[in-house]
């Protein structure tokens, strides 16, 4: 990394080419990103453990919620301000939630929740959320269809890697299950390390389901295939040069909702998209440089597409949880999406 006055400045070329490797084919062998990035065995596991370690950088191991038969809410909180903070943070020490933020002036907290039915959604939905003190309103949305998240990521944007290069690392595409997956014991103890962190060494998944070498290498790759597994990197976005993240709820015309979607889906600047129930059928989380270039790519991007008749801008201020498990030691501002 390159530094002036002894802080970090930003990733450097070799780093967002690491990253973005990592992004294609997170449990790779350094031996093998090595040999297209370029350089030695030993420089990328020296850059890796060193990002690791400081939180910069972390591969997880993680599930698509409709492989599994999960429904995915995102839920809006409105609070009272000297409450916001612990309602997140009470949100995110759940297992069932992820990307959990606070928004706008610090009243509104955003999480993502999954759910394998309505009983245990509606649970915190319906019955906790609103009764628990200050908090003033909540709103909860299905999300019907993703455009870009998941295992594709912003960095895969970022054309840090030549296509030749990533060619060279991207796995085949997933062939889904005709029906959920069920996980076995075995599977959701082998998924719960990986979501902890993507490349845990072979013999600790040994270790942690009991299976042998082979078993473990062959489930892992049964899992990916059945489309369950991914492996995605959390790193920090100010290391990128961005400075904002922004949540953008549009309301499009239901007839041009997948071609807008599709269109956002190719920005440069957007992290996540996804079709959604309620009055706002689309949302879009945004990075940018700065406010600046956020005012720009809304005056000039989103303004040029002529299906969307509503706008609702949502900065987010402080990041609690991201896709992960909770760790106390995340940076302030990790990850790519919502």
């Amino acid at each position: 990394m390159v530094k002036t006055d002894g802080k970090a400045a930003g990733f450097d070329a070799l780093d967002r080419r690491l990253i973005h490797a990592l992004q294609l084919d997170g449990r790779a062998p350094f031996s093998k990103i090595a040999a297209v990035l370029g350089v030695s065995d030993q420089t990328v596991a020296r850059r890796y453990t060193r990002h690791r370690t400081t939180g910069a950088v972390k591969v997880l191991g993680l599930t698509d919620p409709s492989a599994l038969g999960e429904t995915e809410w995102l839920v809006r909180v409105q609070c009272a301000p000297d409450a916001a903070l612990p309602v997140a943070e009470a949100l995110a020490r759940r297992p069932d939630t992820a990307w959990v933020g606070l928004m706008s002036g610090g009243t509104e907290i955003t999480a993502v929740c999954r759910a394998s039915g309505t009983e245990h959604t509606d649970a915190l939905l319906l019955q906790k959320l609103p009764r628990t003190p200050s908090v003033v309103g909540v709103t909860a949305h299905c999300r019907l269809h993703m455009f870009f998240g998941g295992p594709q990521g912003l960095v895969n944007k970022s054309g840090a890697l030549s296509e030749a290069e990533a060619a060279r690392l991207r796995t085949p595409p997933p062939d889904p299950a005709a029906a959920p997956v069920t996980l076995t014991d075995g599977d959701r103890r082998l998924l719960d390390t990986l979501a902890h962190d993507g490349r845990t060494p072979l013999a600790e998944l040994v270790t942690v389901t009991g299976w042998s070498p082979t078993t473990v290498r062959r489930r892992l790759a049964e899992l990916r295939t059945d489309g369950v597994l991914y492996y995605d990197v959390n790193y920090d976005l100010r290391l990128f040069g961005h400075g904002v993240m922004v949540a953008l709820w549009l309301s499009v015309a239901p007839a041009e909702l997948a071609a807008t979607g599709e269109a956002l889906a190719a920005h440069p600047e957007v992290a996540f998209a996804c079709a959604t129930t309620g009055p706002n059928n689309l949302l879009a989380s945004v990075v940018c440089e700065d406010v600046r270039a956020l005012y720009t790519y809304l005056t000039t991007k989103i303004a040029a597409l002529p299906s969307v008749r509503t706008m609702e801008t949502a900065p987010r201020i402080r990041h609690i949880k991201g896709a992960g498990p909770l760790v106390a030691t995340a940076p302030a501002t990790t990850g790519r999406r919502r």
